[in-house]
């Protein structure tokens, strides 16, 4: 049986790429694969993440590269030391970006350098079919695994009839931005929704929720001088556990207006499906094989209009019923497609042809 090192990111900080590292590594696979770890999140350890890997005896390295120009360069070093010492390496993109950057936003020599080093992999993983071609040409076929990301059992709703039904029977509804605060995440739009409600008098019909973290100051000056004087904004900072469950399952109505570069799964997408959510999102990345018209209301990322998605949050406050079905039926699309067990079953077949 081989065993499996990982060179990857984990917590913190958390984001969906670490925590997708982090259900997998702590997984009942942990003892099948004897797994090890390399946490290479800080790139300041960069010198030990290296002398780590020369002393690695693991057979396979299971690695989670950056999609940066930077990062890029580093992983290039990791992936030649890999191929020296003889080891098998099998490569999960946690993005849609990685093909963009090699083939238009870095130089030549790094391109090629990029190509020798991919087409000498063991297999490649990317997170739906739609980013298959992330890997084409550079793969063959039988190396190109696909393998859904998936919501951590504990933020799956054990049952959403409950709230389903007090939200059938009136009330306002509350919208959830749960992300980071970074503008092509979508989260100025979500604010000016906010904003079209308060300048209407739909004040009480619908409640916007914010969590997330800012990176950027900028962000979050933004952020609090457009929601100042709104009393139908709510502000939860970064959220977790137990606080985590509450505000999901309080919410009706999710919304990723994504248009990020490195985009590509939203966890918070299936997170939030998996508590009764309908959701607002794009056609960016991956994101339309997991949420799509059936699911909510999809645009554009090309061609966001606030006001087609205002009209279509009216309609579900005017439309109970219709809102119902759509959240029940996100909630069972997770429960029988992006659950940890199927994560974790279909990462075990994917390191058993290693």
């Amino acid at each position: 049986m081989n065993s499996i090192c990982f060179l990857a990111q984990f917590p913190p900080p958390m984001h969906g790429l670490s925590k997708a590292v982090e259900t997998l590594y702590n997984s009942r696979l942990k003892e099948k694969y004897h797994f090890s770890k390399i946490d290479i999140t800080n790139n300041k350890r960069f010198l030990q993440s290296l002398l780590a890997l020369m002393r690695c005896r693991s057979d396979v390295v299971y690695f989670t590269p950056s999609q940066t120009k930077g990062g890029n360069l580093r992983d290039l070093v990791f992936l030649k030391l890999i191929r020296w010492r003889g080891k098998k390496c099998i490569v999960h993109i946690h993005g849609g970006y990685y093909r963009q950057l090699v083939d238009n936003d870095i130089p030549g020599w790094q391109r090629r350098m990029n190509y020798h080093a991919v087409e000498r992999l063991a297999g490649g993983i990317v997170l739906g079919h739609s980013l298959h071609g992330i890997f084409e040409g550079m793969l063959p076929d039988d190396k190109i695994f696909v393998c859904p990301n998936c919501v951590d059992d504990a933020f799956i709703a054990p049952s959403v009839d409950d709230k389903l039904a007090k939200m059938k029977n009136g009330g306002a509804l509350h919208i959830l931005y749960l992300s980071n605060f970074i503008e092509s995440k979508g989260y100025k739009e979500i604010l000016e929704l906010a904003r079209m409600a308060a300048e209407r008098g739909d004040s009480d019909k619908f409640v916007f929720h914010f969590a997330g973290k800012f990176f950027d100051p900028a962000e979050e000056t933004y952020f609090k001088k457009h929601t100042e004087g709104l009393r139908n904004v709510v502000f939860h900072g970064v959220v977790g556990g137990q606080d985590k469950v509450d505000l999901l399952n309080q919410c009706h109505i999710f919304s990723l207006l994504s248009r990020y570069p490195n985009e590509g799964q939203p966890i918070s997408i299936l997170e939030a499906m998996g508590n009764g959510m309908a959701v607002i999102t794009t056609d960016h990345a991956g994101i339309p094989e997991i949420a799509s018209y059936d699911n909510g209301f999809t645009c554009s990322k090309k061609c966001i209009d606030v006001n087609e998605i205002y009209s279509y949050l009216l309609n579900c406050y005017d439309n109970r019923e219709q809102l119902a079905k759509v959240c029940e039926l996100n909630y069972r699309e997770v429960k029988a497609k992006y659950t940890e067990k199927q994560y974790i079953d279909n990462m075990d077949k994917i390191f058993s042809t290693l």
